[in-house]
């Protein structure tokens, strides 16, 4: 599994390489970079994600260790934006998100920790994490999303030319991606919390309070962004602001728990 990673890392640099040299010198760069990085990049996730599903559904249940799912997050992100690229002018981000998602697939194949769920998993209780990393994946892509549409936002306004104005697509539909990124995962992020309550048995007992508690202060989050952007009008920094508080929220609600139970608690 080591030489798969290791090879899996090399797609992901090579599709990163062609896309970065497509982006900052598109005159010099042959037109075919970005069919490399398509290549490059889906073999990399195709085979990224067969070693997450070996690693993940193990003989005794789920594997769901830090390093484990962390990298199963980035690949979903990554994933998710590969293949919204295809229709969309999203392909950016994957300059980001491709070498993120080799650093994480080596930290779960070198860090030896496991955090196994019983393979007696109710159906709803499968249900509930799904529709979690689906949530994180798609709000962790809106809050990158939001970023870019920020720094535009000030390029445009400070009158400075710059490549980056000519590479993004229009500002007005760099924020309607971000708007449809953050209500997709609004409905997730909704769904997870009530299947979560309807199938999660006692809380406290599970350690889920502090992470039942931030999940519920950021849904309210992106509610408040929602409905300031329907009823007020927000837009800019108003919902980057917004956008980025609710991630750092969700953050410590997933990763923040999940880093203290397993490495400072040593709870299983």
């Amino acid at each position: 599994m080591i030489t798969q990673a290791i090879f899996i890392v090399i797609f992901y640099l090579l599709a990163t390489v062609s896309l970065t040299l497509k982006t900052i010198r598109p005159d010099n760069t042959p037109a075919y970079a970005i069919t490399i990085m398509r290549l490059f990049g889906g073999a990399a996730l195709i085979a990224h994600g067969y070693i997450i599903y070996h690693m993940v559904f193990v003989a005794k249940g789920l594997n769901m260790g830090f390093f484990i799912s962390l990298s199963l997050v980035g690949w979903t992100v990554a994933l998710i934006v590969y293949v919204t690229s295809i229709y969309k002018s999203l392909q950016n981000l994957l300059i980001v998100l491709f070498p993120l998602s080799a650093f994480v697939l080596l930290m779960s194949l070198f860090i030896d920790e496991h955090r196994i769920l019983t393979s007696q998993l109710t159906m709803g209780l499968k249900i509930h994490i799904i529709l979690s990393i689906m949530a994180y994946s798609l709000l962790f892509i809106a809050t990158l999303q939001s970023l870019f549409v920020r720094y535009q936002e000030r390029l445009l306004f400070a009158k400075k030319a710059n490549k980056v104005i000519n590479i993004l697509p229009p500002l007005q539909v760099m924020e309607h991606l971000l708007l449809q990124f953050i209500i997709i995962g609004f409905f997730m992020l909704s769904l997870s919390l009530a299947s979560g309550m309807m199938f999660i048995n006692d809380m406290f007992a599970q350690h889920l309070a502090h992470k039942t508690i931030l999940s519920f202060i950021a849904w309210l989050i992106y509610g408040v962004l929602l409905c300031g952007h329907w009823l007020a009008g927000w837009r800019g920094k108003h919902i980057t602001h917004w956008a980025v508080g609710g991630f750092i929220t969700l953050l410590l609600a997933y990763v923040g728990t999940k880093f203290v139970l397993e490495f400072i608690l040593n709870r299983i």
